[in-house]
């Protein structure tokens, strides 16, 4: 069993327009020959799904939706996180945006040996930091059950933050580790005066934002903002404590709209990944490339920053979606 420090965070607070992260590093080094994916967010995703209900689920023999527990279990809360029956916002959905996003490494190898290294990102949101021993402890569950094609054994070696050690797989201890804020003042946005700059977006995994009921591949500032303000808004109420009730969701659009595509060099990238719960596979292509925007970006920089940690459009938690500003 893991043993760890009474952590005593504080998340989100409801009176302060921002968003409580927790960054972290796991290092997994296989004990067998080990075939995983080029891409390999799904994997890790739904192996990680998959261990996570096995140590933590108290009735697996039903769908979230239909348990008693749902609305207490940590399982559905991480994995199906279902608005609460008093919800302001999002009242026809049936679950709100997970609070964690998986990165998977960027490297494109699909074979490990014992003596190789797989190291990968985990970043966590508002009330779910407080649940990293689960993450910890599902991982570690994982090795044993096993990875990728074949079910690979390998052993869960130690989790960092920020450059330090705060797990270590031999003593099985948990340490202290810093969290990070995201601030969030759309607020503020229309307060701003003009002064007109570039900006480039270089989206390093396939990227699936949806506009007019559709996926697109011809992305505009407002159509980014759009599904960055949808993201990070629900992030903060439903995970940490949050109102959005009073931004600006109209007027930050209509502003958004002024800034322009200056260069577009995105081109679409297919993948599939196998869906254990749908006995499928589904196809969840999306673009990549770089995008350079012009005009007045400043006001929108808060959100532009959360969305770089965060992930946005579809499928975050496989990784998908993340970009770097540069």
């Amino acid at each position: 069993m893991l043993k760890f420090n009474r952590l005593g965070f504080a998340y989100c607070r409801g009176d302060i327009t921002q968003i409580k992260t927790a960054s972290f590093s796991f290092r997994i080094k296989p004990l067998e020959s080990m075939l995983l994916p080029s891409y390999k967010g799904s994997t890790l995703r739904g192996g990680f799904g998959h261990a996570f209900r096995r140590v933590v689920c108290a009735i697996k023999s039903r769908e979230c939706t239909d348990c008693l527990l749902k609305e207490k279990c940590v399982y559905s809360y991480i994995f199906e996180t279902p608005p609460p029956a008093d919800t302001e916002i999002m009242r026809k959905y049936k679950a709100a945006p997970h609070p964690f996003v998986i990165e998977p490494p960027s490297e494109q190898r699909r074979n490990y040996g014992q003596g190789n290294e797989l190291i990968f990102g985990l970043t966590l949101i508002g009330r779910a930091i407080d649940y990293l021993p689960y993450f910890i402890y599902a991982f570690d569950e994982l090795g044993r059950i096993g990875l990728g094609k074949g079910k690979a054994k390998f052993e869960l070696g130690d989790v960092s933050c920020n450059g330090e050690t705060i797990y270590d797989s031999e003593t099985k201890t948990l340490g202290t580790f810093k969290t990070g804020i995201l601030p969030l003042e759309p607020d503020l946005l229309n307060n701003r005066t003009d002064n007109s700059k570039l900006i480039t977006l270089s989206f390093l995994t396939p990227t699936r934002i949806v506009y007019n009921g559709h996926l697109t591949l011809e992305l505009e500032f407002h159509i980014l903002i759009r599904n960055l303000l949808r993201r990070l808004s629900l992030l903060y109420y439903f995970h940490c404590g949050g109102n959005p009730s009073e931004w600006d969701f109209s007027g930050i659009i209509k502003k958004a709209e002024g800034v322009k595509v200056s260069v577009r060099r995105l081109r679409w990238h297919d993948w599939e990944r196998y869906s254990a719960r749908q006995d499928t596979r589904m196809k969840m292509g999306g673009f990549v490339g770089e995008i350079i925007f012009e005009g007045d970006i400043e006001p929108f920089m808060d959100l532009i920053r959360a969305g770089e940690v965060l992930h946005v459009g579809k499928g975050t938690g496989f990784g998908l979606g993340r970009y770097e500003i540069r």
